[in-house]
């Protein structure tokens, strides 16, 4: 121990460490106030774009009693306002400063410190708050432990442009989520902030603005709340469309065209009102040029794919703006050679954030080719666009990875790019990889993805069967995250259409017995009816069904049964009697419905049930078991009538319903 000090003290000599920093604190000590005052005001001017000096104080236990001559009623207010001061320029330091400085309880004391009748002090407190609350480091939850404090800086809001500077600045690093936001709404937010927007301070407009987009975003009820408020007799959705002129400053034109998004989302604004389509999506498009900075252009793009998101025709007007599709292939090569940037620091930087302008354009790319048939083939003939796809697949980082899963879904949904582009590039390796080890968001869209590419006209099924995929859809049908069960499902559903019997087989070995009850029990509608899906789908064409039902017959009849006497909604209740309409089509199966005098009763009550769809689908069972040209079919027809069958047929060619009366 000893020789690893002297190998310390070596190349870090703690005298020249502390030395410089120890009196400074000294003076904290001192018995006359003065001289106290003097040395918090020395410290003051020390620290100032110093990271090493504030990393000393810190460490010789400079915050503890910085922190209790803050508290102390004894302190003069000059005293209290320079540590306050003092304190928040170690706050800007590094993000280990801000946890020393949380460690100590910071927070507490500087919001008792807003009790204060001193406004000096009160702005001194807020801005060394605000600078710890917009670090990373900083939980957001803190803000939130005492119900008062929020009740307190509405009130202050009206102090001076300082505080509302600081405390919308507060407010807006610190809504995160419906929770955060309820508060805020509930403690009137929206009210004490909106007459902000017409601040002559632009700094105040700016973070009242922050404040308004981080409110609203996915949130109907304040969106629906601002889209009637006033100010000065102009309603607030006016403001932001003043505020996204293009001789605003940027970062203010980005801002609210986020509010205006989230209005629009929100179903506040319509989605063809003019500001919507001349003002917001165009100020977003422009956001996307090369001559913007990076952060306006990721911020541009992404809030341009949340806008247009579900609508197909903004998607349309989107596309055509500004050559959009052409201009964001420019975020795949950044920084060119012929790169504008000459500061170095902005340059070092923006390679770091580089992956950030990848996944912005994956994201503005998926939510493009949602809808639209010609724009997916825009997207897809863009300069390797595929290769760009395949790559973003394999990315360290997952935000990029996520956002290439999403865009490659939206494009796997064109008929023709699946049996083209997708094929061509064999785009379902990468993906098959992706779900090999992901989280849950990215396997969320690749198997959703992987549905797609299980459809029966796309090339990639076979490649895609041959390589293990029944295992691992069997396995996410386990899977307790409900879209994951979903998909794994919906995808052998489409792996078992007009598959051959060794692959229905296969998968019926891979589910068992066990987890197909599971399936059929679980709670929520779409896992069970993909179910059903994936059932229908295996018992077609009748040697496929002689053969399951041989080996499955029992257990299949068993679900029927219990779903056609649970409570489910007309869907379930139709697919099921399909299902059975599907096993009377079989040569051999269909005596398992014949000798099921539970499950003919129940076709029978079907028939004459209120819902036409169930009458038909119970009908289709019927019309199956009774073709003449079958063997035993005259023993068939002779046990349907004993049953009454045919009083029902005759009631049922009176219907008013010509389907029914047809069939």
């Amino acid at each position: 121990l000893y020789k690893l000090l002297q190998f310390f003290f070596f190349f870090f000599p703690l005298q020249e460490v502390t030395a410089s920093s120890r009196h400074y604190v000294d003076r904290l000590f001192d018995l006359d106030p003065q001289k106290v005052l003097q040395g918090v005001i020395d410290m003051k001017n020390a620290v100032i774009g110093n990271n090493k000096q504030k990393a000393n104080l810190i460490v010789l236990g400079a915050v503890p009693r910085l922190l209790y001559l803050l508290q102390q009623e004894t302190s003069s207010t000059e005293l209290r306002t320079e540590c306050a001061v003092v304190l928040g320029s170690l706050a800007m330091g590094t993000e280990n400063n801000v946890k020393s400085l949380l460690d100590c309880h910071i927070i507490p004391a500087l919001l008792q410190g807003l009790l204060s009748p001193d406004l000096k002090f009160i702005e001194a407190c807020l801005r060394c708050l605000r600078t710890i609350f917009i670090s990373p480091v900083t939980p957001e939850d803190l803000l939130y432990t005492d119900a008062t404090v929020i009740s307190h800086l509405m009130a202050l809001l009206s102090r001076s442009r300082y505080t509302q500077e600081y405390i919308c600045q507060i407010f807006s690093h610190c809504c995160k989520g419906p929770d955060h936001q309820t508060i805020l709404f509930n403690h009137g937010a929206v009210q004490n902030i909106a007459h902000l927007l017409v601040s002559t301070s632009y700094k105040v407009r700016m973070q009242a603005l922050k404040c308004f987009s981080v409110l609203a975003f996915e949130n109907p009820q304040v969106s629906m709340t601002l889209v009637n408020v006033s100010v000065d007799g102009e309603l607030l959705p006016q403001i932001f469309v003043k505020m996204l002129q293009r001789d605003k400053p940027i970062e203010m034109q980005v801002t609210s065209a986020k509010c205006l998004t989230s209005m629009c989302r929100a179903g506040a604004i319509r989605t063809d009102d003019s500001c919507i389509v001349l003002k917001t999506l165009p100020c977003l498009v422009r956001m996307c040029s090369k001559e913007r900075l990076l952060e306006e252009r990721v911020e541009g793009a992404e809030t341009l794919a949340y806008l247009i998101e579900t609508d197909v025709e903004l998607q349309r007007i989107a596309s055509i703006t500004d050559h959009l599709i052409v201009m964001l292939a420019d975020y795949f090569k950044y920084p060119s050679s012929v790169s504008a940037i000459t500061d170095i620091k902005r340059l070092d930087h923006d390679l770091k954030h580089a992956h950030e302008l990848r996944q912005a354009a994956f994201k503005l790319y998926a939510s493009l080719g949602a809808n639209d048939e010609d724009i997916r083939k825009k997207i897809i003939e863009t300069e390797n666009m595929m290769d760009r796809i395949v790559n973003g697949l394999s990315e360290s980082s997952i935000k990029v990875r996520l956002a290439a899963v999403r865009c490659l879904h939206s494009l796997s949904r064109s008929v023709q790019q699946l049996r083209t582009s997708f094929q061509d590039h064999a785009v379902w390796k990468p993906l098959m990889k992706v779900l090999q080890n992901a989280p849950n968001e990215i396997l969320v869209v690749a198997s959703s993805t992987l549905c797609n590419l299980l459809l029966e006209f796309s090339p990639s099924k076979e490649p895609i069967l041959e390589s293990g995929a029944i295992e691992l859809l069997c396995s996410l049908t386990q899977s307790e995250n409900l879209a994951l069960r979903v998909n794994g499902i919906w995808a052998l559903m489409n792996m078992a259409f007009q598959a051959e019997q060794k692959i229905k087989s296969d998968i019926l070995r891979g589910l068992s017995t066990e987890q197909l009850f599971q399936l059929l029990s679980d709670s929520d509608v779409n896992v069970l009816m993909k179910t059903l899906g994936l059932l229908r789908n295996l018992l077609s064409t009748r040697p496929h069904i002689d053969h399951i039902m041989s080996t499955h017959g029992k257990q299949i009849m068993q679900a029927v049964t219990l779903i056609l006497e649970g409570e489910h909604n007309i869907e379930v209740k139709e697919q099921t009697l399909c299902i059975l309409a599907n096993i009377a089509d079989g040569t051999t199966a269909k005596e398992l419905i014949m000798t099921n005098d539970d499950i003919l009763q129940k076709i029978k009550y079907y028939m004459s049930h209120s819902n036409a769809k169930l009458q038909l689908a119970a009908m289709f069972c019927i019309s199956n078991l009774i073709w003449n040209e079958e063997e035993g079919s005259q023993e068939r027809q002779d046990k349907l009538r004993d049953m009454g069958i045919v009083d029902i047929l005759h009631k049922l060619s009176q219907s008013s319903d010509p389907n029914l009366c047809d069939k």
